[in-house]
């Protein structure tokens, strides 16, 4: 029998009780975020380590709400994926178990900002 891989899920409460972002997932959200300044869509974020989330919050400007909520919540990594997208308001607008097929969700052409 051949060693195989056993697929990595991060663990549900991890040391610390507090969840945050691996490098590998900070360097695609700057990426993206990176893109969406030049883009002139984003001009700030923040990173929030929770008990139960990780979120990275960006915003049109720093004295408001933010536009989108990327959420990593390893509890749901085995239902309905550990990553979600939220909109202003709540509105989940894409999850997923990969980071970066949930990012995708940005380069769709169909989200223009509007004022």
């Amino acid at each position: 029998m051949a060693n195989q891989p056993v697929p990595h899920s991060p663990p549900p409460h991890p040391a610390g009780g507090v969840v945050f972002f691996d490098r590998k997932e900070l360097n695609l959200l700057l990426g993206l975020y990176g893109r969406m300044v030049t883009a002139g869509h984003w001009r700030d974020y923040a990173i929030d380590g929770l008990k139960d989330a990780a979120v990275f919050s960006v915003f049109r400007r720093a004295s408001e709400v933010p536009l989108f909520r990327i959420e990593k919540r390893p509890a749901l990594a085995r239902r309905q994926g550990a990553w979600m997208v939220t909109a202003h308001g709540g509105l989940v607008l894409k999850r997923g178990h990969e980071l970066a097929q949930v990012l995708r969700l940005f380069d769709r052409d169909r989200f223009a900002l509007v004022d």
